[in-house]
């Protein structure tokens, strides 16, 4: 008997039955302003016959208990790009309501996390990929535990490398303080060029940095 595994190509994760697959449309940010994609997930989810629609942490909207052979044409009625919930690469951004939505907000996290997922969702590293963008130090969308992570302040953001909140959590280590929003991009493109180069296969950003020492790391970053 053929064991079933995760569908990459398809984007389509394996249940728990080992039968059936959750499939989770790509949603940037899990800001949707079009009322019709809901209708269309709902749609999708009662014609092929979904077990389940779930909110996830990621922010996606997953599609859950959808028998293999109905995975391809769910995606095509969905039209919509695939989260980038397994594999070896950027996973989706986790952003805050921030200065778009919520009082508390002290820097535009959702135009800055928004701009970082066009950039890097999907970007195959050498090991999966979780990055946070919050606006303020209330940290919802949890930078603290992400292998990158973005902190607004009353002066700019803050950047952490090296969370992890999986089997062996990891609180990240400060990078840089109060950088301004223009040149949050650039220092973000030198970090994950930095990972690319450096870590080995499997290996997340916190790992990398126990193994090599985070002062040589912020050395060789920031100078």
């Amino acid at each position: 008997m053929e064991m079933k595994t995760d569908l990459l190509e398809k984007g389509a994760v394996l249940q728990r039955d080992k039968e059936t697959y959750a499939i989770a449309p790509h949603i940037p940010g899990g800001i949707i302003t079009d009322p019709n994609t809901l209708r269309r997930l709902a749609d999708v989810a009662e014609k092929f016959g979904a077990q389940a629609i779930k909110v996830t942490s990621a922010q996606r909207i997953a599609l859950v208990g959808i028998t293999p052979d109905k995975i391809d044409a769910a995606w095509e009625e969905l039209g919509m790009d695939k989260g980038a919930a397994i594999g070896l690469c950027v996973r989706s951004i986790k952003i805050c309501p921030a200065t778009h939505f919520c009082k508390r907000a002290q820097q535009d996290a959702v135009s800055l996390g928004l701009a970082l997922d066009e950039r890097y969702h999907g970007m195959k590293l050498p090991s999966k990929f979780k990055m946070g963008v919050s606006g303020c130090m209330n940290s919802c969308a949890e930078p603290a535990v992400k292998d990158l992570g973005i902190v607004g302040t009353p002066k700019g953001f803050n950047v952490l490398i090296g969370g992890n909140a999986g089997i062996k959590p990891r609180l990240a280590n400060l990078l840089a303080e109060h950088v301004m929003p223009e040149q949050v991009l650039p220092l973000v493109e030198k970090i994950i060029t930095y990972y690319r180069a450096n870590a080995r296969n499997y290996e997340r950003m916190g790992m990398m940095l126990d193994r090599l020492g985070f002062e040589k790391v912020k050395q060789d970053l920031l100078g």
